[in-house]
């Protein structure tokens, strides 16, 4: 580069302007991170009132997340494209964001080590094996053949005579 270039650059009204801008992105991308961290905290406050996110909150975010994502790429010379307030401002890609898990509890109890209760109805876990020694603690009859010894290969099959 000779001086010729350089001096081209330096008197160039258009590197000039693009430092301006880049100046105002700045301190934009800085009140984004201050929102956002505003959105951070009310998701969490909603959440652990409510028990789930808010959707506008998850949109908001989003959005947020889009715009420090263009804003970055204009200030790191990937894009000549202005972010918002010179462009429209970033929609979310994901209109319906119900979609995400979020940090919700399950309402299920565990009963015991073969039965799970959830939303008022008991489901059995485990093998036969555990089923029959639960009736003979409850004093029901069992059927005593096949179900421990399913498990046994030795017992299945003609291993032995």
């Amino acid at each position: 580069m000779d001086n010729d270039d350089l001096k081209k650059n330096l008197t160039s009204g258009n590197q000039w302007m693009r430092l301006l801008y880049m100046v105002l992105f700045f301190f934009l991308l800085e009140i984004a991170g201050v929102v956002m961290l505003a959105v951070v905290v009310l998701q969490f406050l909603f959440a652990i009132i409510t028990g789930g996110a808010n959707d506008n909150l998850r949109r908001l975010g989003d959005q947020i997340a889009s715009y420090v994502y263009q804003t970055l790429q204009f200030l790191v010379y990937n894009t000549e494209e202005k972010p918002f307030p010179f462009s429209e401002w970033p929609q979310s890609e994901a209109e319906d964001l119900s979609g995400f898990e979020s940090a919700q509890e399950v309402n299920t109890e565990v009963v015991s080590g073969t039965e799970v209760e959830a939303s008022g109805e008991v489901i059995e876990l485990g093998s036969d094996t555990e089923a029959e020694e639960k009736s003979k603690a409850d004093g029901e009859p069992s059927d005593e053949t096949g179900a421990e010894d399913a498990g046994k290969p030795e017992e299945r099959g003609g291993d032995k005579p």
